[in-house]
């Protein structure tokens, strides 16, 4: 069996005449934009990839590059025996990702998360593509959708108010839509080391790096109530008349969690398990505030699950509450903002292409997967299957009982479209193992059915691509 290490290159070293007359046009540099069109290129199909950046920019991009991270700087677990997105990571290293490759080169210190300094990272995606012989970046805004031609659209959750409009239009209902939000950015110097320590979650991690690639501000109960006090009545962000807000649960503004309860916080990104505060061993924290390195230098830490909708005066002066940060300087504060995305389940097909419409995929967030893996996980599934469309062969989607699969089974069809709402992978996409048993006590070795099962799967349908090209 092939190692997830390895790399399985593309079955087509010369474009074919038909390759090399229908270009592919992806629109969208983001992950799931730039991964489909490293995929579609590397099979030997002209691509040409139209990023409306820098000359239109978004509330949370800060620049022109391809691949650039909005948010956090993580990819989240890179464990693949017992975590669907570390396996998700396996499935695209074994399939050349661009993504995966490129965040391995630019890892930071996270413990058991594959977490990337985010400048070098962006730079990098934006140089290969850029100097891949089958890619061209043009830069400009696409406000419609096209007649004809072959396209993916991977404009994420930040597509513009123009190419919104017209999606829209062609789908016959208003894009579904719901309030995401980032996190703040604080200056290491700013930090004051006398109260915070540099430890990871149980000591997690092979190296000592790793084992303190977290930081850690402790609070004791008075603290800790009275930080939830100035949360719940700092000033926040408001909506529009006739704005609904729909938060997704995995990225909850840290003020909308704690109006959920006093201690939901204290059980979910404040939780003080797993460390030991060195300057005062004896004392067990009520809450630990982590914080994570953002980019390789140590320069750049981000408040882990600290999303807020607070007004960026309230984040000063609730954030340096946290002992540690009573000085804090901040490279960026949070924010909110309207994502966008589509119902797939009633407008796409099972090659991920819009139904009335069919030379037109979509790909990546705006397809209602959430996170920079799952679009970028898309991404590469969007750009092999147009490219395979374009070569001359028929290609099936990989079985649900892959990370990938069951994601495009999920969003194509799989969840309820009345109730559809964007979604992580996890395990409960996954069909059951035959002979494995549930509840608690087996997940583990559940999980590494799943993941075991799911790599046996994935080479399979990897390897019949390239028999059938």
């Amino acid at each position: 069996m092939l190692n997830a290490s390895h790399e399985l290159r593309a079955p087509l070293r010369c474009p074919t005449w038909r390759a090399m007359t229908e270009k592919l046009h992806i629109v969208g540099g983001g992950m799931a934009g730039s991964e489909a069109a490293w995929q579609a290129a590397e099979l030997g199909v002209e691509v040409v990839l139209h990023e409306m950046r820098p000359d239109v920019g978004t509330f949370a991009h800060q620049t022109g590059l391809l691949g650039e991270m909005v948010c956090s700087n993580s990819f989240r677990s890179d464990d693949d025996e017992q975590n669907a997105v570390g396996l998700l990571h396996w499935e695209m290293r074994a399939a050349n990702g661009l993504i995966m490759r490129t965040a391995d080169k630019h890892r930071l210190p996270a413990g058991g998360a594959l977490a990337v300094d985010r400048d070098p990272f962006a730079q990098s995606v934006t140089d290969a593509l850029k100097a891949h012989p089958n890619v061209t970046v043009a830069y400009g805004e696409i406000t419609e959708l096209p007649g004809d031609g072959h396209w993916i659209f991977a404009t994420g959750p930040l597509t513009s108010s123009r190419l919104s409009a017209a999606i829209a239009a062609e789908t016959g209902a208003e894009s579904l839509a719901f309030f995401d939000a980032i996190a703040p950015i604080v200056y290491f110097d700013s930090i004051d080391m006398s109260r915070a320590w540099m430890q990871s979650r149980y000591d997690k991690g092979d190296t000592e790096e790793e084992r303190t690639a977290y930081l850690n501000c402790p609070m004791d109960r008075d603290q800790y109530e009275a930080f939830i006090d100035a949360l719940l009545a700092a000033d926040k962000t408001e909506f529009k008349e006739g704005e609904t807000a729909g938060y997704f649960d995995g990225c909850l503004p840290i003020e909308v969690m704690a109006e959920r309860g006093r201690e939901t916080l204290r059980f979910g990104p404040m939780k003080p398990v797993g460390l030991t505060n060195p300057h005062r061993p004896d004392e067990k924290p009520h809450a630990v505030v982590q914080l994570r390195r953002d980019n390789k230098l140590g320069t750049l830490y981000n408040i882990v699950g600290f999303q807020t909708k607070m007004k960026y005066g309230a984040q000063g002066d609730v954030f340096r509450q946290i002992p540690g940060l009573e000085n804090a300087s901040f490279a960026r504060l949070g924010g909110i903002h309207r994502n966008t995305f589509l119902n797939s389940p009633t407008l796409l097909d099972g090659q991920m292409r819009l139904r009335s419409r069919p030379n037109i995929r979509f790909a990546g967030q705006i397809t209602g997967v959430e996170g920079y893996v799952e679009s970028a996980a898309m991404g590469l599934l969007a750009g092999r299957l147009a490219a395979a469309q374009i070569l001359g062969y028929d290609v099936p989607t990989p079985p649900n009982t892959t990370a990938t699969g069951a994601l495009i089974t999920h969003i194509t069809g799989g969840a309820e479209a009345k109730t559809f709402q964007p979604m992580n992978v996890n395990f409960g996409l996954f069909p059951a193992v035959e002979g494995q048993k549930g509840g608690r006590r087996g997940r583990k070795d559940r999980y590494k059915a799943y993941t075991d099962r799911a790599k046996t799967d994935w080479q399979e349908w990897l390897a019949a691509l390239k028999e059938t090209a």
